[in-house]
């Protein structure tokens, strides 16, 4: 891929000093004594996780913002991270490729036919599947067919093709059905183990993310590919026992860290291990809405002010409050345990996913009210909520009345940390309504509204012009113009207050 392999430009004369400067020892000269020649499966998957957790698990601001959750109190900017940068943005897209490449040689190190590497070739893969699928949410159209080929062996393929939404998100979910078939004839015999940080070698784990990362994909596009996602989401709950899901909080997708330098939780790391937690506030629109509905998680995603209420702060004001207590920050719960956890995948947003199939007349063995008050229950008990508050709250301000949107409400609150699903839920629902762009964005003028797309890095600019600029042509200021493929939204939402 482009972005992995970066090119040089060397003027013609330094290219023949170099040439001239070769000699015959030139490979053992440039050989590093101590790297690994042929690094270990188990060591490629486990560095790919990690790298995952760490360059997708730290997102503060930035997708926090878009999703609606948290607004910087302190050092505030007018750029608001719009700009094409490879410092931003553009790391996390060059991590998504880095990390199916490095999953790629995995699998070409490995024999699809040797029993002893069946189970960490179908992590790689389902793992390669959640990666395309963070890259298309997050860019929309990307090198999806011609990308991973960059190398001598592969025809040297520096300039991928950019592949359309509406053709990579039937390719990715075709590729996980097919997982999935596999998986349900059985596991194989290797051993994982401690390489898998996420389930530590447990394959019906593996399993049950396959199948839910189904579901998660084939409701984003079932206002645009309705009859996909209907027959998707239709043959899992169909059979349960072939194509099993995440259900509980002890089956969440995530990381979990060791607690200790190097590897603290990176909320905790950026926060109160770097003494920065005093840079962040609560969005007032997300505090707003959970004191609206007494919504009892608000004591774990916030902290109380210096005057014991909760209290929001706008997003993108010129300067923070006088006295930054005076905003609630991020609770406890989720910034301040340095062995916490990077969420991919939470087991409530199955039964919300079930609970909107069912308002849509899905044959999901279960009606929308169950499923929703399922979802509610484990998103409660994940944040530590009693059970007479959560009895309290659906009977209540978070009671069932037979309405998506009480089901895109509750599920962007459970959404918390996930910060990137929350972004691509407002994206698709346009919940919260409430929601709004920077109020210091340098493009506040013509864009009120949240992101509707990650800039396009540098990078590609630089070494893959022509391709990315076809890819880019009805996109706006980096962010706006051109939606994603599902994001059907009108194509304004309306700014608080009008």
């Amino acid at each position: 891929m482009n972005s992995v392999l970066k090119k040089l430009s060397i003027p013609a004369s330094a290219i023949i000093l170099l040439l001239s400067s070769c000699t015959k020892n030139f490979d053992e000269i440039n050989t590093d004594p101590d790297a690994l020649n042929n690094v270990p499966p188990g060591n490629m998957l486990i560095n790919v996780l990690r790298n995952t957790g760490e360059s997708f698990g730290g997102d503060v601001d930035g997708y926090g913002t878009f999703g609606g959750y948290i607004v910087k109190i302190q050092y505030m900017d007018k750029l608001d991270g719009l700009i094409p940068t490879n410092n931003t943005y553009g790391n996390r897209w060059y991590a998504c490729y880095y990390n199916n490449t490095q999953l790629n040689d995995l699998l070409e190190k490995t024999d699809a036919q040797v029993e002893g590497y069946k189970n960490i070739r179908m992590i790689a893969r389902i793992w390669q599947n959640y990666m395309w699928s963070y890259l298309t949410d997050g860019w929309r159209d990307v090198p999806y067919t011609e990308a991973l080929q960059g190398m001598p062996d592969k025809g040297s393929l520096l300039k991928a093709k950019y592949d359309k939404q509406e053709d990579i998100y039937p390719a990715v979910l075709k590729s996980l059905k097919e997982l999935a078939d596999e998986m349900a004839t059985g596991h194989g015999t290797d051993e994982v183990g401690d390489f898998d940080i996420i389930y530590k070698g447990n394959m019906l784990s593996w399993q049950k993310f396959c199948n839910s990362l189904r579901l998660r994909m084939a409701m984003r596009i079932s206002g645009v590919s309705p009859a996909l996602a209907k027959s998707t989401i239709e043959e899992i709950t169909g059979n349960k026992a072939k194509y099993p899901i995440l259900e509980t909080n002890e089956e969440n997708c995530d990381i979990n860290y060791p607690g200790a330098l190097p590897y603290f939780e990176p909320w905790y790391n950026s926060g109160i291990y770097s003494k920065r937690i005093d840079n962040w506030g609560m969005f007032d629109i997300f505090i707003d809405y959970m004191k609206s509905v007494n919504d009892p998680r608000i004591a774990a995603v916030a902290q109380k002010n210096n005057t014991g209420e909760y209290v929001g702060f706008k997003n993108g004001l010129t300067s923070g409050p006088p006295v930054l207590r005076s905003v609630s920050w991020i609770g406890n719960h989720y910034i301040n345990d340095p062995a916490g956890s990077t969420p991919f995948y939470k087991s409530c947003e199955t039964y919300y996913t079930l609970a909107e199939a069912a308002m849509l007349g899905y044959n999901v063995g279960i009606s929308a009210k169950d499923a929703y008050e399922k979802a509610v229950k484990l998103s409660m008990e994940d944040n530590e909520v009693a059970q007479t508050d959560i009895t309290a709250y659906l009977a209540a301000g978070g009671k069932w009345n037979n309405t998506k949107e009480r089901i895109w409400w509750d599920m962007w609150v459970a959404l918390f940390k996930e910060n990137f699903e929350a972004w691509s839920l407002y994206r698709r629902t346009g919940i919260p309504t409430t929601n709004y762009a920077s109020l210091n964005s340098i493009y506040k003028e013509t864009h009120d509204e949240q992101p509707y797309r990650l800039p396009y890095p540098n990078n590609e600019y630089l070494y893959n012009k022509v391709n990315v600029e076809a890819a880019a042509k009805e996109v706006a200021d980096h962010a706006w113009g051109k939606k994603m493929w599902w994001d059907t939204r009108p194509v304004k939402i309306p700014h608080p207050g009008e």
